[in-house]
C-alpha cells in the first residue's frame, strides 16, 4: 500500500458584505456569520500553523466585479502568509492589481469557462500564479457564483488548460459545499487522473474521518491541498488536529 500523501490544508475565507461567512451549496441567502473582522480571521488560522490561506470574495463572484477588496487588502495587511483569491475577477488588469498588491495567487472561475483566452494570457504573464477554479455541479461547470451551469463537463474545463500552466485547479462539488457531508472523493480523484495539473479538493470536509478519507485516496495521485471551512469554523476539525494529520 502506498504511503498516505501530505497535503496542504487551506482554510477558507468566505467574504460576504465585509464579514468571514460560510453558504450552504452556494445559496447567497444561507449564510452563516463567522466572524466580522476578516484581517483578525486570517490572524488565527495563521497563528493555528496554517501556511496558505484560501479567500474568496463572494459578493464579487456574483457580481463579477470586486466587492470586498477593503477586506481582502485589511487580510493581505494582517498576515505575511501565502493567500490565493478568487471572486469577481474577470480580466488582466484585475489579476495584475491583486498580484501587486500581495495575493501569492490568483483564481479564475468563471473567466476560465467564460474566457479561456484570458487565463492563457495570465498564465503567460504571471507563471505560477493562477488557479483555475472548476465548480462542478452534478459534475459540470457553474458559473457566475454558481447561479448558472455549463453543458461543459468539469473534466473537459480542466483538460483545456492542460498546457497553459496553470499552477493548480481547485475542484469543489457545489452540491456539498457548507453541508459538511463529506468531499465528492469520485470526482475529485477521477478529475486527478486526466491531469496533471495539481487539484485541490474542496466542498463538504465535515470531520476528521474526511480528511483521512481524502489522505488515504490521495496517495500517488494529483491532489495537493484541501480547503477546509464550516468544519473549522464550527470546531469539528481541529487545526492542531488536521495539521498533525496532513504533515502540513
Amino acid at each position: 500500500m502506498p504511503p498516505a500523501a501530505k497535503l496542504t490544508i487551506y482554510p477558507a475565507i468566505d467574504l460576504k458584505d465585509g464579514r468571514c461567512v460560510r453558504l450552504r451549496r452556494g445559496e447567497m441567502d444561507q449564510a452563516t456569520v463567522y466572524a466580522d473582522d476578516p484581517a483578525a480571521q486570517a490572524a488565527a488560522w495563521r497563528d493555528a500553523g496554517f501556511r496558505w490561506l484560501h479567500v474568496v470574495d463572494l459578493n464579487g463572484a456574483f457580481a463579477g466585479r470586486p466587492v470586498n477588496a477593503e477586506a481582502v487588502t485589511a487580510i493581505l495587511g494582517a498576515i505575511d502568509l501565502p493567500v490565493q483569491l478568487g471572486g469577481g475577477i474577470r480580466d488582466m488588469a484585475g489579476i495584475e492589481s491583486w498580484l501587486a498588491a500581495g495575493v501569492r495567487r490568483v483564481i479564475l472561475g468563471s473567466a476560465a469557462a467564460k474566457n479561456p483566452a484570458l487565463v492563457l494570457q495570465a498564465c503567460k504573464s504571471f507563471p505560477g500564479r493562477i488557479v483555475v477554479g472548476i465548480d462542478a455541479r452534478d459534475g459540470y461547470a457553474a458559473t457566475e457564483g454558481w447561479a448558472e451551469t455549463s453543458s461543459m463537463h468539469a473534466s473537459e474545463l480542466g483538460l483545456r488548460f492542460e498546457d497553459a500552466g496553470v499552477s493548480a485547479i481547485v475542484y469543489t462539488d457545489i452540491g456539498r459545499d457548507g453541508m459538511l457531508s463529506g468531499l465528492n472523493l469520485e470526482q475529485t480523484l477521477d478529475l486527478a487522473a486526466k491531469l496533471t495539473t495539481p487539484v485541490i479538493a474542496s466542498g463538504g470536509v465535515g470531520s476528521l474521518d474526511d480528511l483521512v478519507a481524502l489522505r488515504d485516496a490521495a496517495a500517488g495521485t494529483r491532489v495537493e491541498g484541501v480547503i477546509v471551512g464550516r468544519a473549522l469554523y464550527d470546531g469539528r476539525v481541529t487545526p492542531s488536529d488536521a495539521l498533525a494529520l496532513l504533515g502540513r
